[in-house]
């Protein structure tokens, strides 16, 4: 098999299947350009999220109900408007204010009780592990070639991957994969799970102050690692959680999965008022490290490290004021019923009876079509009306007027402040900044994620979010837009509202507290030979 270009190259999973027994694995230069072509019943789709009950009971009942009191109960007409804005009297009989009054606090009542509950994002911590469990790309590479499992040819395909991947030399991986040789067992998963969890938990319980005990809702996310008893049941066996606690383990749901867990949380929070939830997000190295020659189930091993993150998440009203955010809005994507975007991404034996993780050629037009969808649902929710207008404008001369107009690509910097993009690979990030038009800036706490810590899969979002932190870049009432991708195939969209300012060197804990000074780094780029 002839040498892959490189040069020409990014990280993504576009396969060509040479003959039987060969594959070369290319990555295309960019996503498809999904903002070029949206579908009409997604724009509706999101302006139906915004359309809820209690939206539709405010404007469409009380507002109405109560301009209709006020005329009723002041016998007001409108010649008399100017009068009564000269004057400024208004003469109304003690039996009629009584009534109205009552109507109108029945109304506000009413609405109050449809309104949603807000949900606050008290605080959440990111899992560092220590020191020695660092791998530098060089040490990844000897340590491939030195286990004596893979082909030469594919050794230097994980080479030619590893150098340009994005990663740096300080990210992590668990010791059941480092030791020589390898001790891939439940055990060592186990002490992975147990490390990661645990370490994200004790230090969310240190930095807010709230007790196991206060916990009501706990849920786990992680793809490849579902043990019995389950990851959930564990940290109610450690932390000795009370007897009632709503618990819950999602398993197979891919990188998108946090957000998942998220948006379950808002949901069950609006069903138990004065209530604690918490959410732990994370993925399992150890029993899903591949020792084939599958190319296609070898980018995993380049990319992806040990991490987790671990969420705190109130609807008690008095939090907010020591809350970091709000929850806006969550949106959802799944594009499972088609076939090729449930396959692209799959486990399974390779032709040695080797399990891994697959990744199909259809990859990166699966992730283009899920993100389209997912942007095209959110777009009604968060751009200011004069982005809404001038897409809606052109979407409709384009759909119903037929008219060859360019579409008009709408500018999501004037909704967010802050992007945490999922590290999922440099060539997705590279062709996410080109189709959003977003700046080096905009884009920094992804690429950095992916450079210090590597592909962490569902909580890589966090370390974005505390790398914002730790550069003090939030301030009060900032927007931020967290969305992420994953087999499925899945595409998750959760926006966060900042309640306060975050100062420099809040938390200790911040995973970045000892090198953030160092960052931002510049990454290696491709650059084409002439």
């Amino acid at each position: 098999m002839g040498s892959i270009e490189m040069d020409k190259e990014r990280l993504t999973a576009e396969m060509a299947f040479k003959d039987s027994s060969s594959v070369v694995i290319k990555i295309r230069q960019k996503l498809p350009d999904f903002l070029q072509s949206v579908k009409l019943k997604y724009v509706k789709l999101g302006y139906g999220y915004s359309i809820n009950a209690a939206t539709v009971l405010k404007f469409g009942v009380v507002l109405p109900l109560l301009v209709a009191t006020v005329v009723q109960i002041t016998g007001l007409k409108f010649d008399d408007v100017s009068e009564l804005w000269t004057s400024r009297a208004l003469l109304v009989d003690t039996a009629t204010a009584v009534t109205g009054s009552a109507v109108l606090l029945f109304l506000l009542g009413v609405y109050w009780a449809k309104k949603p509950s807000p949900v606050y994002l008290v605080d959440f911590a990111c899992y560092k592990p220590e020191d020695e469990r660092k791998m530098s790309v060089e040490s990844f590479l000897e340590m491939t070639e030195d286990n004596g499992k893979f082909e030469e040819e594919t050794v230097q395909f994980q080479r030619r991957i590893s150098t340009r991947s994005g990663l740096g030399d300080e990210t992590y991986l668990p010791r059941g994969i480092t030791s020589r040789p390898p001790n891939l067992c439940m055990k060592e998963a186990r002490a992975e799970a147990e490390a990661v969890m645990f370490g994200a938990v004790d230090s969310l319980f240190r930095k807010t102050g709230v007790k196991p005990a206060e916990i009501g809702i706990l849920i786990v996310n992680c793809s490849l690692f579902n043990p019995t008893p389950s990851l959930s049941a564990m940290i109610v066996n450690h932390y000795k959680l009370r007897t009632d606690i709503s618990s819950y383990n999602l398993g197979g749901m891919g990188c998108s999965a946090g957000l998942i867990s998220v948006d379950l949380a808002k949901h069950l929070l609006k069903a138990n008022p004065n209530t604690y939830a918490v959410v732990v997000s994370t993925e399992n190295i150890t029993l899903n490290w591949y020792f084939g020659n599958d190319r296609s189930m070898l980018l995993c091993n380049c990319i992806f490290r040990m991490g987790g993150a671990a969420v705190l998440l109130s609807n008690k009203s008095r939090d907010r004021s020591r809350s970091k955010y709000e929850l806006v809005h969550t949106v959802r994507t799944h594009k499972g019923a088609d076939d090729n975007s449930y396959n692209c991404v799959y486990q399974r034996e390779d032709d040695k009876g080797t399990i891994g993780v697959s990744l199909a050629r259809e990859l990166m037009a699966v992730a283009g079509d899920a993100l389209k969808t997912n942007i095209t649902t959110l777009g009604p929710l968060v751009l200011p009306f004069s982005e809404q207008f001038m897409f809606f404008v052109t979407l409709v001369r384009k759909k119903l007027m037929k008219a060859k107009v360019k579409p008009y690509i709408p500018d999501f910097k004037k909704a967010f402040e802050h992007f945490c993009i999922h590290a999922g690979g440099r060539a997705v990030l590279d062709a996410l900044q080109k189709n959003l038009q977003l700046s080096e800036w905009h884009m920094e706490p992804s690429r950095m994620t992916l450079h210090r810590f590597g592909n962490t899969s569902s909580s890589s979002l966090w370390y974005e979010l505390a790398y914002t932190e730790a550069k003090g870049r939030v301030s009060r009432g900032d927007r931020v837009w967290q969305i992420a991708f994953g087999s499925g195939f899945k595409c998750n969209s959760a926006v966060w509202r900042a309640l306060r300012a975050i100062p420099l060197g809040e938390s200790g804990d911040n995973p970045w507290a000892d090198s953030i000074d160092r960052y931002p780094v510049r990454a290696p780029v491709d650059t084409p030979k002439p």
